[in-house]
């Protein structure tokens, strides 16, 4: 008997259909799709507003230019981003490869390595997001103890587009945070069907 397409087993224990875990797992794999999509493009946009950013300022007839790279927190910024859009490439090809093939569910090994690679970026992207935002703090307001003076009142346009560069860097590594724990349940939910298939079978 069932109720709910939830079967219960002589030992009265719920045992969900396997049409119903291939609907979830369907559904799981499609937000990670998504997700993966959306970390790819953010990543690129975030790189791109960094990396292209310049402003030129003529200071006591001086010209002085600034970019990126005069700020080492921005340069890790770029580079961690840009690492998350290749990783992320790579896993929406293998998503979309896998959907193709119909062949969902993944191995051990595999859910494994994919896993650890989520984790490390979202430590990747979350570190270079904090350091990149403390940064940017010192440019807004400055530091008077160390005598740092407030560097986006004179570079404006440059600190406006690299807060776009942040916000989109922001949003990547929440997104991440969100993938990994997706690849945390599927990598995870392998050991529970296998211990669900151990008891299924001593009766």
């Amino acid at each position: 008997m069932s109720y709910l397409g939830v079967g219960v087993s002589p030992g009265n224990v719920p045992v969900y259909h396997a049409s119903n875990l291939k609907v979830v797992d369907r559904r799981v794999r499609i937000a990670e799709l998504v997700l993966r999509c959306l970390i790819c493009g953010l990543a690129v946009l975030a790189a791109v507003l960094i990396g292209t950013d310049t402003q030129v300022k003529e200071i006591f007839t001086i010209k002085e230019k600034a970019k990126f790279t005069e700020m080492k927190a921005l340069v890790f910024l770029v580079i961690a981003n840009g690492i998350a859009a290749a990783y992320s490439l790579v896993q929406v090809l293998r998503c979309i490869a896998s959907m193709i093939r119909g062949n969902v569910l993944f191995n051990k090994p595999l859910a494994w390595a994919i896993f650890s690679g989520d984790q490390l970026m979202a430590y990747l992207s979350l570190t270079a997001v904090a350091a990149a935002a403390q940064s940017a703090v010192f440019a807004k307001f400055g530091q008077t103890e160390l005598q740092w003076m407030k560097t986006c009142n004179i570079y404006g346009k440059f600190c406006n587009q690299v807060g776009e560069g942040m916000a989109s860097a922001v949003i990547v590594s929440l997104s991440m945070v969100v993938l990994s724990g997706i690849s945390a349940f599927s990598l995870f939910r392998l050991y529970g069907e296998n211990k669900g298939k151990n008891t299924n079978s001593r009766w």
